[in-house]
């Protein structure tokens, strides 16, 4: 009898996860490396975050909690929807997560059966596919190319939904490019769900928050009230607060679909981490002023990445609209050989030579559904960005 499931082997891991960790080994050896793999804000979490939770631990709020969520932090999340969404949801339409992942992965192994689909639009999140297949479903990929800024047009859209989708997952700002959606654009979108009632729509707002040069945040029900009953909204305190290991996420929809997560959940995890409830309860009730700096930061940490990018020849970067990545296109370097003798045949080649040669960590593009192309997060600090950006440089200049 075969030990591992036949679901498992459709699945890879995680290629983010990876690169970081083959970036931690390597600098355990003693290399000078530069991770730009991870997605998280090199920021400290936020004092008053931090305190609340200290005072939660010398309450005794450390027991076991309700297993979606404690009352307060539904409260906050309801109370936060409003405030800045203007998306009305009672406690009871709250589902809270050990981080956003737990979140999406719940509705998808809630809702999904064999042979139906999720429409996906690639550039992606690396983990959104392979939690379909996980959950017994079919993902469907529609390649938005850098034409199109990384965007999925109505036309698209319109043209992979089929009797069999059952979802259609939508992230804004996006992890890998921060590629953001305007009102009208998201607009265009709504209005293709609107025709089709079988298709749900599951919202990745995780980068709300991180937006620059004036771009105004929206999501889905937001645009569309029509959409409210087949949506769920989920976002979480990760990247806005540099929370990534409190691991908090959470989604917001309607009471069937809430409840059903919860079920998956009292079955595999149970409740999130009590004391990282309690921090969470503080970073959304609590003040917001440190949002707004740490995005100035980001601004220019993006712009210094953006130029030395742009600077390349075979690169080009465009300038994104929030989230802390960038993902340029290297189709100009394609069959160019590295001075160690590597032929460039593709953006995994292109990423694994880029670490060998100079020490510098990035995710190649087929990790996120779309090539030739790779991933830099610029949560890191300036010092790190530029001389990345000067090993990147140099490394391009002796291709040939």
């Amino acid at each position: 009898m075969e030990l591992l499931s036949r679901t498992l082997a459709r699945v890879k891991p995680s290629p983010t996860i990876a690169v970081t960790t083959k970036a931690q080994e390597l600098k355990a050896a003693g290399r000078d490396v530069i991770g730009l793999g991870a997605g998280e804000p090199d920021f400290d979490t936020p004092q008053n975050i931090k305190d609340a939770a200290i005072a939660a631990i010398n309450a005794g709020k450390t027991k076991y909690t309700a297993v979606d969520g404690i009352p307060e932090l539904k409260q906050a999340i309801c109370a936060k929807l409003k405030r800045e969404n203007g998306l009305e949801y009672t406690p009871a339409q709250v589902s809270v997560g050990t981080g956003g992942k737990q979140t999406l992965y719940n509705a998808l192994i809630a809702t999904m059966n064999p042979g139906e689909e999720v429409i996906i639009p690639a550039p992606y999140w690396v983990s959104y596919p392979d939690m379909v297949l996980l959950a017994g479903g079919t993902p469907v990929c529609v390649e938005c190319p850098i034409e199109q800024n990384f965007k999925l047009s109505a036309e698209q859209l319109e043209a992979a939904i089929t009797p069999n989708t059952k979802w259609f997952i939508f992230n804004s700002p996006s992890n890998p490019t921060g590629a953001g959606y305007t009102w009208d654009e998201l607009k265009a979108l709504t209005d293709v769900l609107l025709r089709h009632p079988h298709v749900w729509i599951m919202t990745d707002d995780m980068y709300e928050h991180l937006c620059y040069d004036g771009f105004t945040f929206c999501t889905p029900a937001q645009v569309e009230p029509k959409l409210y009953d087949r949506t769920l909204t989920c976002n979480g305190v990760s990247k806005a607060y540099a929370m990534t290991g409190w691991r908090i996420g959470y989604a917001a929809g309607p009471e069937k679909l809430i409840g059903a997560m919860r079920k998956v959940q009292s079955q595999s995890t149970s409740n999130p981490c009590s004391i990282s409830q309690w921090a969470a309860v503080e970073a959304l009730n609590g003040t917001q002023d440190y949002i707004a700096p740490n995005n100035e930061m980001f601004v220019r940490r993006r712009n210094l990445v953006v130029e030395a990018l742009n600077a390349i020849d075979g690169i080009v970067c465009p300038v994104p609209e929030g989230a802390f990545y960038v993902y340029p296109s290297i189709a100009g370097l394609i069959g160019k050989t590295t001075s160690a003798g590597t032929v460039i045949t593709n953006d995994e080649v292109f990423a694994t030579a880029l670490l060998e040669e100079t020490g510098v960590a990035v995710v190649f593009g087929a990790a996120f559904g779309l090539s030739p192309n790779f991933r830099i997060s610029y949560a890191t600090s300036d010092a790190n960005l530029v001389e990345a950006c000067k090993r990147i440089t140099d490394f391009c200049a002796t291709l040939r």
